[in-house]
């Protein structure tokens, strides 16, 4: 399935997790400008949300107005020119910028990437690690952090760079692998299962839920955008050129997608864009918590 694509914001640096606003904005991390970006629909223009540093990965927004965003340093080659921890971070509707969370169970975090709130008010993310295996080998994780700031890690993975993140509405938390191309499952009560693999060649990377419950899993080097059932049934694939890192349902059936352009881990091409693609279907209202 081939649809149009419209350009609304260019010159970005490894854009990342993206989130639609209430007001139809949609921020983004801007990784290699060390910013939270933002496109408004108003004046189809990119402003700057908030200078956070470092090399931020998602972001999204909280229930006290608050947007919290994952802190990387690990983004290829690249090397943030002011340096900050890896851990979520947490930008205040005053404008301050603070870093919340660092490590868990005594453990520091290797590379938050992706994030999401859960409906029992915590804040889920992948701790990926770097994408170097062969030098870096990280285990992944899946870390929870509490309403109080507590994180806990809820599970330890072996180096499958688990990448993308989102929450169900009966509150299981679903992920996917980019080394092992697994789509995996978490219920409530902690059971883990595989749900689907997503075909060679498609490495996954983001993903979110539309109102049907469907997956839509971008495949970073396949240039589109996968779309499974609930039950990992795959229903077809969205082309749209470009590499896809990850993907937000918008108001009126829109799906923005951030494209890093052609691949750069140097932090040298500015060539990423935030495109809009007509899917037809909106989005599962995505949760919110606030972490104190």
């Amino acid at each position: 399935m081939k649809k149009p694509i419209v350009v609304r914001a260019a010159g970005l640096g490894h854009p990342e997790g993206p989130y639609e606003l209430d007001d139809g904005r949609v921020i983004f991390a801007n990784s290699y400008a060390s910013e939270i970006g933002c496109w408004d629909p108003r004046t189809n223009a990119k402003t700057t949300y908030a200078f956070v540093g470092g090399g931020p990965n998602a972001c999204m927004l909280g229930s006290d107005g608050a947007v919290y965003s994952t802190q990387t340093p690990n983004v290829g080659a690249w090397i943030a020119p002011i340096h900050r921890p890896p851990s979520i971070q947490k930008t205040t509707p005053d404008g301050r910028v603070e870093v919340l969370v660092s490590e868990a169970d005594g453990k520091k975090f290797h590379g938050p990437n992706d994030l999401t709130f859960g409906p029992d008010g915590r804040l889920y993310f992948t701790d990926s690690g770097d994408w170097n295996q062969a030098e870096k080998p990280h285990p992944g994780r899946i870390v929870a952090v509490e309403k109080n700031g507590v994180a806990k890690i809820l599970e330890e993975l072996d180096h499958t760079y688990p990448n993308g993140i989102v929450a169900e509405a009966d509150g299981s938390i679903v992920w996917v692998e980019s080394y092992t191309l697994n789509v995996i499952r978490r219920t409530p009560e902690g059971r883990k299962s595989v749900l689907c693999k997503t075909p060679g060649g498609h490495i996954p990377d983001g993903l979110k839920i539309d109102a049907n419950g469907d997956l839509w899993i971008t495949a970073v080097a396949a240039g589109g955008v996968d779309h499974y059932s609930k039950d990992g049934r795959h229903i077809g694939f969205l082309e749209t050129g470009g590499t896809i890192l990850n993907c937000c349902f918008g108001k009126g059936g829109k799906l923005f997608c951030c494209d890093m352009g052609p691949f750069d881990t140097t932090g040298a091409a500015m060539t990423g864009r935030l495109i809009e693609v007509d899917v037809g279907v909106e989005g599962m209202p995505l949760f919110r918590g606030a972490i104190g």
